[in-house]
């Protein structure tokens, strides 16, 4: 048979093959005929050249990626999956091979590469993994670990808690599984929504893989082989929510220079020497960077030197300032990938289950169901065993106690549901034991009790739950509202009304839009509190760790816990909440929550100024079920949302629905590149259809094999000493 791609109406790729090779080939082809531009930004970031072509914008990352070694550590892992599971390997230089081929015509579609002068590249067979690595390197949220020493030196270890919560930098989801017992057919729904930074083209890619051995609907990452994440296979369908587990650390390092190079104090109070060379980072319309590269025992250093790092911080020794980065597959050489087949094969919850024991990172919530009513709810991942002071903040790499002892056991529920229902949406509860941070409980308890609402639910009825705008974390600040006597005529009246609001972040409410506005002044005035001015000037990290570190961000997004503490290091929150109050009520607006609650999606290029077409206005907030994240105190414009939403009925595959933000084709201006857009802001699905005598099929072009190279300027450059 020979390789066959159609699209439905959306411009979804349809791929059927004659082997999982033939198809992984045809999915790599049809990802750089949609995708060109993303795959090569991506690919680009992976290697930390994409400074390039994109300019001092992406200079910070760039720096990242390249100290914390990652366009290496997916070379080592790639190797290993040759020697560990040959049949993977051959299967993503399949894909590999079909994104070089599909790239020239790719690049021909999509403006950005004559905008940038950039050639389409040629992609090598680790490419995918670092693709995978870079995009979810920072899950785990290691930064927050520079947050917490940062506030609990100033403010006391009280500090860990209250601002304990999902913040702007941590990716999440909803997800929730319903069995047949609670459903209209007996068979179980699945359905939910990652929560990621809102890109453009999409972070997911709606797709589906047909071959002799499977036949896969689902979401992909782009640049990556398989569906990872999100996928129904007709037997059995599975989704993942972020387990918020942490599992990477940071250690202060003592280093110095000799005449041979770097050494790095070991915990035994020997001096080993340090890997180190250099690079150059070329920029776009400035001079070329060079940067030392450095890798102690512990793992690469992404901040500081022997020369130490400013981060303002007196207590640390001289030479104590440098910071290294440990992370799992730098240390087993494994990406997990091994479990990208399985999944594909699978056709019950015990193979799901099989499949995800490969599961290395990022550590994931898994909720899965099958056609004979066996349903899974597990965490997939591996998080390293270790003291406790690792997992809060940066730990000195020169003092014993701070190693890795193998891996957690993976915690399963048992049973899966309670009542016929699971739910996860980043809060305690599952992978409590493998984290620090947790999502407030607001959006979880609020899934279910919608679902616990009925017995006998239907596909139709997950879009009211993916949309549900109820605030659950209104309360505190409600609450010191309605405790203020003595106001002025315009605030008493602002004050009754927020108490009569119905807590609901619609998108046509004037209520919620003055909620939002007092919220942000009490922030500020929090912010501005003497208190915390040690936390206003972040220390001298990289600019790609800074966003851990902003005091208005870590104050909006904690404020419920912030105004419900029994007290706030004698902060008066009375006299806050008093004067954001009167600030709000001096300067009424009736517009709507929309009207400032924009979507604001990231573009490598931006074709121009945004406009409101861009940046459509939006129902939702942070811990609102329909979680569009705004920064409460700096903006309202929201960057993070649903990334897709999907729902997988067993009953029947031809049943189940997806959406996506923009839609299937990454090129501005293509039919397919915004046609979802307005079914993801009404809150609405598409069909997923797998008839293949309803969709249309794809004239077969030849192809010949692509012979481009990068371009030379975009390549790092190494002068080595090791």
């Amino acid at each position: 048979m020979a390789t066959e791609t159609y699209r439905d109406a959306w411009g979804i790729p349809h791929l059927r093959a004659s082997s999982p090779r033939a198809l992984a080939r045809a999915q790599g082809r049809v990802t750089a005929h949609d995708r060109a531009w993303q795959l090569e930004v991506e690919r680009h970031r992976a290697q930390g050249t994409s400074a390039s072509f994109l300019g001092t914008g992406a200079l910070s990352w760039d720096v990242f990626a390249r100290r914390a070694r990652l366009a290496d550590t997916a070379r080592r892992c790639f190797a290993a999956l040759e020697r560990r599971d040959p049949e993977t390997a051959d299967w993503v230089r399949a894909y590999v091979d079909g994104v070089n081929e599909g790239l020239p015509a790719g690049a021909r579609r999509a403006p950005e590469f004559a905008r940038t002068g950039l050639a389409a590249g040629r992609w090598e067979p680790w490419t995918p993994l670092g693709v995978w690595l870079a995009t979810h390197i920072l899950f785990a949220g290691f930064p927050a670990k520079l947050w917490r020493e940062q506030a609990v030196r100033h403010l006391g270890p009280d500090a860990v808690g209250l601002f304990a919560t999902d913040g702007p930098g941590t990716a999440g989801s909803n997800g929730w599984l319903v069995t047949g017992d609670r459903t209209a057919t007996g068979h179980a729904l699945i359905a939910g929504d990652p929560h990621r930074f809102i890109e453009d083209p999409g972070v997911y890619q709606q797709i589906r893989l047909a071959c002799p051995e499977f036949d896969v609907v689902g979401l992909a990452v782009p640049g990556v082989p398989g569906i990872a994440h999100f996928g129904h296979t007709g037997t059995a369908a599975w989704a993942i929510t972020n387990a918020m587990a942490d599992y990477q650390d940071l250690y202060r390092e003592r280093l110095r220079r000799t005449g041979a190079g770097v050494e790095a104090l070991s915990p035994d109070g020997t001096w080993q020497r340090a890997a180190r060379h250099t690079e150059t980072v070329r920029v776009a319309g400035r001079p070329p960077v060079g940067i030392e590269l450095l890798e102690t025992p512990r793992g690469p250093v992404i901040a500081g030197g022997p020369e130490g790092l400013d981060t303002g911080d007196e207590s640390h020794p001289d030479g104590a300032g440098a910071l290294a980065l440990r992370y799992p597959p730098r240390v087993t050489e494994d990406l997990g990938f091994s479990a990208l087949l399985p999944l594909l094969r699978s056709r019950t919850v015990a193979d799901i289950d099989r499949a995800l024991d490969a599961w290395t990172e990022p550590v994931n919530v898994v909720q899965a169901a099958d056609t004979a009513g066996g349903t899974l709810h597990r965490v997939a991942g591996r998080v390293p065993v270790r003291a406790e002071a690792n997992r809060l903040h940066p730990v000195p790499a020169w003092e014993p106690g701070h190693a890795w002892h193998g891996t957690h056991e993976t915690p399963y529920a048992r049973p899966a549901t309670e009542d016929g229902i699971a739910v996860m949406a980043n809060a305690r509860g599952l992978a409590t034991p493998l984290g620090v941070e947790f999502a407030p409980p607001h959006r979880a308890a609020r899934i279910r009790a919608l679902l616990d609402a009925g017995r006998a639910w239907t596909a139709d009825g997950m879009p009211a739950i993916h949309t549900d705008t109820h605030l659950g974390s209104a309360g505190p600040l409600l609450d010191h509202l309605a405790a203020l006597t003595g106001l002025t005529p315009a605030a008493a009246a602002l004050r009754d009304r927020l108490l009569a609001w119905d807590r609901r972040m619609d998108a046509d409410s004037t209520d919620a839009a003055a909620y939002a506005a007092v919220r942000g002044a009490v922030v500020r005035r929090l912010a501005a509190h003497p208190v915390f001015a040690p936390l206003t000037a972040p220390p001298a990290y990289p600019d790609v760790l800074l966003p851990w570190l902003a005091l208005v961000p870590r104050i909006g997004h904690a404020l419920e816990h912030l105004l419900a503490a029994e007290d706030l290091y004698g902060i008066d929150r009375a006299a806050a909440v008093r004067t954001a109050l009167e600030e709000a009520a001096a300067a009424p607006t009736a517009v709507p929550w929309s009207a400032t609650h924009r979507l604001a999606p990231w573009r490598a290029l931006p074709a121009g100024p945004y406009t409101a077409a861009d940046e459509p206005g939006l129902a939702g907030d942070h811990d609102c079920v329909l979680c569009t994240s705004a920064v409460p105190g700096l903006t309202d414009r929201a960057g993070r949302g649903p990334a897709a939403r999907y729902v997988w009925d067993l009953a029947d595959r031809d049943n189940s629905r997806w959406v996506v933000p923009f839609g299937a084709d990454g090129v501005p201006g293509a039919c397919h590149h915004r046609d979802q857009l307005p079914l993801w802001l009404e809150g609405e699905l598409a069909p997923v259809v797998t008839d293949w005598t309803r969709l249309t099929p794809e004239p077969t072009e030849p192809v010949a094999p692509s012979d481009a190279s990068p371009p030379a300027t975009t390549e790092p450059t190494e002068e080595s000493d090791d």
